[in-house]
């Protein structure tokens, strides 16, 4: 229940008058609400204006109708049974409606905050979101308009144009990190809030078999390149990142030759910060004495950032650039490999958990390895092996 009191704030003015607010509490927590009155304490008796100030009748008449508003509103919210804050009071009683905020206009104001902070990967993700949403939805669009049934049409837009569900999921978060944020922020009332209802968990991408046979990576290791000399750098890439415990291509960018000594690679994972110290095994070693022979001035083992001094926004669009290159000519390997499974760079981190595990390894240590927070992780790495295995115990039915 919110209750309402007219009081005059504390702190003087330099005319040596003192606002009159209205104090609104609800739950022992209060806001004052401006009124666009002054008075000077001797002219205030706590509840309405004495008699000595000038227009008393008038200013106290002013302060009867905001009481009138500010109960009318109260029975409002208690009639809509809905929860409701002192910032939803605060919005109706000023007039505000902070549904009507532009969602593109919320939206550009986003990703400009992050690209500035320089987090241009999460930049370029709530950019995608918008332009989804902009095609299913190209006119003005404010918060109060993205309702479920809004999300559930927008879903079905997003199928349409091809989209499958762990893209669709992928952009839906984005959406209601945004719609958090504006909540958060108070530029939404949690009224409109849309994903109580909405629930972006039953959007579970479909299994694509990610890992490479213990055969398909031998078939992809020893492929013939010598008429493709423009796939090599791909195919030195995905070795590395086996053979380095599923290192990925961001890691690998940053890479450098002061990073390798005594025989060993050291770095940080730059999602994870977490510090590793790999043995360099001969496969490793025939990659690093490759791109050593290329007598390159470049700090980085590998050809991918093309100087050192780099904008975080030319090494965020040289590194989209790049895995594009990368993720296209590992698919041009694997059909010379007669391979028929897409491959991704992150392939090589999959196949390299999956195989370890095929060699008898334990989940734990792999785990470790693959420098996980927890199991959990790992084991979704290794769902298409452990398939695998079930199916073969379930051929035993025929031995019936």
């Amino acid at each position: 229940m919110i209750t309402t009191k007219i009081v005059i704030r504390k702190k003087k003015l330099q005319d040596g008058t003192y606002p009159v607010m209205l104090r609104v509490t609800k739950n022992r927590k209060s806001k004052l609400l401006p009124l666009g009155l002054r008075a000077r304490k001797e002219d205030f008796d706590g509840q309405e204006f004495k008699k000595s100030y000038p227009g008393f009748r008038k200013r106290n008449s002013y302060l009867a109708q905001v009481k009138l508003q500010a109960n009318k509103i109260i029975d409002e919210f208690m009639e809509s049974e809905k929860d409701y804050s002192l910032t939803d009071f605060a919005d109706k009683f000023l007039g505000k409606d902070h549904t009507n905020i532009i969602v593109w206009n919320f939206f550009e104001q986003k990703i400009d905050i992050l690209d500035r902070s320089e987090r241009l990967g999460s930049a370029r993700a709530y950019e995608e979101t918008m332009l989804a949403l902009k095609k299913f939805y190209p006119k003005e669009l404010k918060f109060k308009e993205i309702t479920v049934d809004f999300l559930e049409k927008f879903e079905l837009s997003m199928r349409e144009r091809g989209n499958q569900d762990g893209g669709i999921a992928f952009k839906m978060r984005q959406l209601r990190a945004l719609f958090n944020d504006a909540v958060r922020k108070e530029v939404v009332s949690l009224d409109h809030y849309p994903f109580k209802h909405y629930k972006i968990s039953r959007l579970k991408g479909r299994s694509h078999k990610r890992a490479l046979t213990v055969e398909e990576l031998k078939a992809f290791s020893k492929v013939d390149l010598s008429e493709h000399p423009h796939l090599v750098d791909a195919h030195h890439f995905f070795m590395f990142s086996f053979y380095c415990r599923g290192m990925n291509l961001a890691d690998m960018t940053f890479l450098r030759w002061s990073d390798i000594h005594n025989k060993k690679i050291h770095y940080s994972r730059r999602k994870t910060k977490k510090h590793f110290t790999l043995e360099i095994l001969p496969p490793v070693e025939k990659i690093l004495k490759f791109y050593r022979e290329q007598k390159s001035t470049s700090p980085y083992v590998f050809p991918i950032l093309l100087k050192e001094k780099m904008t975080a926004k030319q090494i965020a669009n040289r590194k989209h650039k790049v895995l594009s290159r990368y993720n296209s000519r590992l698919n041009e390997i694997a059909e010379l490999a007669g391979i028929n499974k897409r491959i991704t760079s992150y392939v090589a981190r999959h196949s390299y958990a999956t195989i370890m595990k095929y060699k008898g390894v334990s989940t734990d240590i792999i785990s470790e390895s693959l420098g996980h927070s927890n199991l959990g992780i790992t084991m979704t790495y290794l769902k298409e092996f452990d398939n695998t295995i079930i199916d073969k115990e379930h051929k035993k039915l025929l031995e019936l």
